[in-house]
């Protein structure tokens, strides 16, 4: 497990300038300086939403009917209304409990739900092991308390009943919708609000030119990120450290000079006589005070790219504070300037003196607001990505230190398409703030509701204190959210279409891929069959590695059945290589790959799983093939060693161990795997084999096309030359290991050597997926249309694979589901 400090919460994978890889023990302290340098960068990409917050809180707030109690009293109590609200969400709930709940140093929806599913079965993926069992066992927080009666019924009912599973799910991606709702939302209201203010003492601007330069500075918001989070972050962060201290100081300088009774009104008694005077119409107006809370999901969700510890720093000794004086001081204006523009209350707030220069940093504070969703966003959709819940897109590490640090260029874009129509559909920020107050509430009610099933089923915590959870803040989110759903008509209907679109693609991606997934498990092939066609399978074993892929973590799948019987030749080995999805974050990467053997000895058949986390890519590893030999190798030493000294068992090579697969670590010293790891090979031999594997049915059938073939590959790794290098790498027999090896040990490893060096080729599956004529018209439109156009407009599996196609073969199937 990974070493921690237990005060701090730090994890190697989020300190900067250490390897989360790195699997050598190491003994180090955690330096403050780290910590200090992860809280300044945070202020910058977490906390830029939330800090922005006071631009448009009392304008929303006051903009309906609630204008006409304006009066002392009442900007009392709404201010009261603020302070509980950011003190009880953002600083109790979700510093101070909700970022306890992290998944091994990872934040969001899905963070708690990989809890959830480690710890019970909730999962609707048919592909889970006992391997991964113990996998997963490495990231139990390692409660061993007794379950209660209450909690096993409770978890029997949600095992049980798979619509039980089915709305968690949906309330999971429905949660992970709303934070993407927010991408779209934060950036136009946030850089509206501030562009806003240059209509208070000058009317140089009309709202259309307004509207031009908002849309002006969001498309070059959204070209920086491409720089990745860590440069945006030191180039962010400066600005919203400025722009706190610049908001500290108006707030104690308006409590000052305007109204210092206003301190009372950190008593919850004005919150109570607000609601006694105002009855509806400040029930209705806690749709602007909402906003405060607005970017307060960003701390747990871009908590993959800090640290807990950080952010709770950065939150209570920055953030809280300058937001609190903020708002007393916009309450003090207000409070003694009845007849001020509430449209721009922020900017006329602000002594005439300093008005240009805090515009300007309102305006860079503005833009890097939007910093904090745009990042939570790229989390999410890799997340829901991993665990099949999303199409295929683009991630991008953007920095080699801090592993969680990612750009997605197509979601970015798509972002930023979405964020200019919003502009310039409603060009008002009061209906850009109530599509976003709805965005805000919904999230945070499934971020209680998932909260309240960590504390039972992982922190095993008691029913009655998560239930007391549930209520606590349940009850006052969901306040906030039944006022937040009075403003559907005036724009609040926006982030539930908007949601309702992005849960129908994660949800119909999802069932998709689980039904196909089910189709692959239902019709895979007997090992009797296997069995039947003998050592060469009853076709020609051509040289060369033949890599299988496939959703299946055991059993051959349909696709080599299909493949065999309209090709005449297959290669001297085969491994079948299965990329899955495991519930948590990171696997380490001797943790990866799992290697077994398909059939006897003389099959040369082999299976290969390769884990990832949510927050892994797959295909990111460019040194695959090497990897892969050395792996195998090294199992059929284990192998070897364990039928060795079981002297009981039957004959090795009589004997199968189907199911049977070992963890096989990347190895460090390659005497363990009996191999020689040489420079490359002279191009014109290379270019000689390369191609035989790849192409081993055409050059069996048809010698006059491996000419052309041979060109193209040659072609290929003139443009592609890092891939043609990994290709020729070498691979001997030690001699000095050789003598003392079984021969059946060593001819097999000779055999892999060969294959190797005769080229590696990919065979995977281009499936068609088709609805049964007796599916429902649900289904039928679930599947033959829209997710047939979800994977027609995704990027391949090849392609998120970061597999060659020079040496790609697709076999072409229908899956009837």
């Amino acid at each position: 497990m990974w070493p921690t400090d237990p005060e701090w919460g730090l994890s190697p994978k989020n300190t900067v300038g250490i390897d989360p890889y790195d699997t050598t023990p190491k003994h180090w302290t955690i330096r403050y300086t780290n910590l200090l340098v992860l809280a300044y960068q945070s202020c910058g990409v977490v906390y830029g939403d939330l800090s922005t917050s006071p631009l448009y809180v009392y304008k929303s707030t006051f903009s309906g009917s609630l204008r006409r109690f304006q009066d002392e009293e009442t900007v009392f109590g709404v201010f009261s209304l603020v302070f509980w609200t950011i003190t009880l969400i953002p600083l109790l709930k979700y510093v101070f409990i909700v970022l306890s709940a992290d998944d091994n140093g990872e934040g969001g929806t899905f963070a708690l739900y990989s809890l959830l599913v480690r710890h019970a079965k909730f999962s609707l993926m048919p592909n889970q092991q006992a391997a991964d069992e113990e996998l997963s066992a490495y990231y139990r927080p390692g409660y061993t308390a007794q379950d209660t009666p209450i909690l096993k019924a409770l978890r029997s009912f949600l095992e049980k009943h798979r619509k039980s599973r089915t709305f968690l799910l949906l309330m999971v991606l429905f949660g992970a919708s709303l934070v993407i709702g927010d991408g779209f939302l934060t950036p136009a209201m946030s850089v509206l609000s501030s562009f806003s203010g240059l209509q208070v003492h000058s009317n140089a601007l009309s709202n259309g030119e307004v509207v031009l330069l908002s849309c002006i500075v969001l498309v070059c918001l959204f070209t920086l990120q491409h720089w990745g989070t860590h440069r945006v972050a030191f180039l962010f962060a400066p600005v919203v450290i400025i722009w706190l201290f610049c908001l500290a100081a108006l707030g104690i300088y308006n409590i000052i000079v305007w109204n210092p009774r206003v301190l009372c009104a950190l008593s919850p008694f004005y919150l109570v006589r607000f609601f006694q005077r105002t009855g509806k119409d400040g029930w209705i107006s806690l749709g602007g005070v909402l906003l405060s809370m607005t970017g307060t999901e960003a701390m747990f969700a871009d908590l993959g790219h800090f640290t807990a510890a950080s952010i709770r720093i950065a939150f209570v000794g920055l953030i809280y504070p300058c937001l609190v004086l903020q708002y007393m001081g916009q309450a003090a204006f207000l409070s003694k300037a009845p007849d001020c523009d509430i449209h721009f209350v922020f900017f006329e707030s602000i002594p005439r003196r300093i008005f240009w220069p805090v515009l300007v940093i309102a305006t860079l504070a503005a833009i890097v607001g939007s910093q904090a969703v745009i990042s939570a966003t790229f989390s999410i959709v890799r997340q829901c990505t991993a665990l099949g819940c999303f199409p295929r897109v683009k991630i991008v590490h953007t920095s080699s230190r801090i592993h969680g640090q990612i750009y997605s260029p197509e979601i970015n874009w798509i972002l930023m398409l979405v964020c200019l129509a919003v502009t310039v559909g409603f060009r008002d920020t009061n209906f850009i703030g109530n599509a976003y107050g709805m965005a805000c509430a919904g999230v945070m009610v499934v971020t209680t509701l998932l909260m309240s099933l960590v504390m039972v089923f992982v922190w095993q915590q008691g029913f009655l204190l998560a239930s007391l959870f549930l209520l606590a803040f349940g009850a006052v989110e969901c306040i906030y959210l039944s006022a937040a759903l009075m403003k559907v008509p005036q724009g609040g209907w926006l982030p539930l279409a908007l949601s309702l679109v992005v849960v129908f693609v994660m949800y119909v991606w999802h069932y998709g891929t689980r039904r196909r997934h089910l189709f692959d498990v239902q019709n895979k092939v007997s090992l009797k069959w296997l069995h039947a066609l003998g050592p060469s399978l009853g076709i020609v074993r051509v040289p060369g590695i033949g890599l299988i892929y496939s959703e299946l973590a055991t059993g051959v799948p349909i696709i080599f059945s299909h493949f065999v019987t309209n090709l005449p030749a297959f290669h001297q080995v085969l491994v079948f290589v299965c990329v899955k999805a495991v519930p948590i974050p990171h696997v380490r990467s001797y943790e990866r790959h799992l290697v077994g053997r398909i059939g006897p000895r003389e099959f040369r058949m082999y299976r290969c799983v390769v884990r990832h986390g949510y927050k892994d890519v797959p295909g990111d590893d460019n040194d695959f093939e090497n990897d892969l030999v050395l792996r195998i190798a090294e199992f059929v030493h284990m192998e070897a060693a364990e039928a060795a000294a079981n002297a009981d068992a039957l004959r090795y090579s009589d004997v199968s161990l189907e199911g049977r697969m070992a963890v096989v670590t990347r190895p460090i010293d390659l005497s363990r795997t009996g191999l020689l790891m040489r420079a490359p090979m002279p191009a014109a031999v290379e270019q000689s084999l390369a191609m035989r594997a790849a192409t081993a049915a055409a050059m069996a059938t048809d010698t006059s096309k491996s000419e052309t073939l041979h060109s193209l590959q040659a072609m290929y790794e003139a443009e592609s030359p890092g891939f043609a290098v990994r290709r020729r790498v070498r691979f001997e027999i030690d001699e000095s290991t050789g003598d003392r090896m079984d021969p059946a040990t060593k001819e097999e490893l000779s055999a892999l050597v060969e294959a190797k060096s005769a080229g590696v080729a990919y065979i995977m599956g281009h499936s068609y997926i088709k609805a049964r004529k007796s599916s429902s018209v649900f289904k039928k439109f679930a599947i033959d249309v829209a997710y047939s156009f979800l994977r027609r407009n995704c990027r391949g599996p090849a392609v998120a694979l970061n597999i060659p196609h020079i040496s790609l073969i697709e076999v072409g199937m229908i899956y009837y589901v």
